[in-house]
């Protein structure tokens, strides 16, 4: 038995009673049977279906971005010193692994002399700190990335990073060191031909060497511990990194180690930076360090993290720099 088609008004079903009716028009008293109705009905759920997911989808896709660090960081997009404030936490790039001026203690905690004028930096903005672990390679792309709003790991100043970031004032200044094993010191960096020279990845020892001395063979890591293990494992005959590490690290292993060569190359800055562009938080940065010059703020930092790692082998008129001014 077949059935007339039923009229009907809804829209899921125009399309049917269209082409039922034309085909009714062609072929009067024409009726159709149950099953090709049924057939029908269940292809034009289909596509009332696909059509209402395709409209869903555009209505999400024109919704707004949401806004934060972590959409801005997807972007690339830096934070302004007022867009800080308002998402209420700033995120820092530090070292992990580089005591004594950025590294993990025992009980898990950020400490060192990078890691005191951070704590500074988010408590004048007024938001929270946000501490992230950076390697010395990686420092410019988390920046250009926009997955910190500043670097303080250790960052030294040179044309090629700044033609990347934006540098604020420096707050320390440096310069490169060796240092080796005491029975086999080196004092010149003519001693390291023919031997391997340890060096950490992204580094200005590495390259300062590569492009000054290119006839040493370097020993490249990734990580500080890494290049110290090295140097305790007798992998490589020095390590060449910034002074103030190389008299550091031969203080921590009680004689075994020693800093023959105490200034190597140019006598280089350390400052802050932040992604290229980024006007607000760069002078307020800027502005920020004549503040705490006023009070001697790196003085202070020096005499509790520095201090204790170097005794008198380093002072602290030799390393810091005051208000912005080296």
């Amino acid at each position: 038995m077949s059935t007339p088609v039923p009229p009907t008004n809804d829209p899921q079903n125009r399309e049917i009673d269209d082409v039922v009716n034309t085909h009714s028009r062609r072929r009067p008293g024409w009726v159709i049977p149950a099953a090709v109705l049924a057939a029908l009905a269940l292809l034009a759920a289909l596509l009332f279906g696909l059509t209402g997911r395709s409209k869903t989808t555009d209505v999400d896709a024109a919704a707004p971005a949401s806004t934060g660090p972590d959409a801005q960081a997807a972007a690339g997009t830096a934070r302004t010193r007022d867009q800080i404030k308002a998402d209420g936490t700033i995120k820092i790039g530090v070292f992990s692994d580089k005591a004594p001026f950025g590294s993990v203690d025992a009980n898990g905690t950020y400490v060192g002399y990078d890691i005191v004028y951070a704590e500074r930096i988010a408590k004048d903005l007024g938001v929270k700190l946000e501490l992230v672990p950076v390697e010395a390679a990686s420092r410019v792309e988390f920046l250009t990335s926009a997955k910190v709003d500043a670097i303080l790991a250790n960052f030294t100043v040179t044309p090629e990073r700044a033609a990347k970031v934006d540098f604020a004032k420096p707050y320390m200044k440096v310069s490169l060191g060796a240092v080796s094993p005491t029975g086999a010191k080196i004092t010149d960096i003519k001693q390291l031909q023919g031997k391997k020279t340890i060096v950490v990845k992204g580094t200005t020892a590495e390259t300062y060497l590569t492009k000054e001395h290119p006839e040493l063979e370097l020993l490249s890591f990734e990580q500080y511990t890494e290049a110290t293990n090295a140097l305790l494992d007798g992998r490589g005959a020095a390590w060449v990194t910034d002074n103030t590490e190389a008299l550091a690290f031969s203080l921590q292993n009680d004689g075994k180690f020693t800093t023959g060569i105490t200034t190597l190359g140019p006598t280089d800055t350390i400052a802050a930076a932040v992604q290229k562009g980024n006007t607000s938080l760069h002078t307020w940065l800027d502005e920020e360090l004549v503040t705490l010059g006023k009070e001697n703020f790196f003085h202070t930092a020096f005499d509790k993290t520095l201090k204790p790692a170097y005794g008198d082998a380093a002072k602290a008129d030799d390393l810091v720099v005051e208000g912005g001014k080296a």
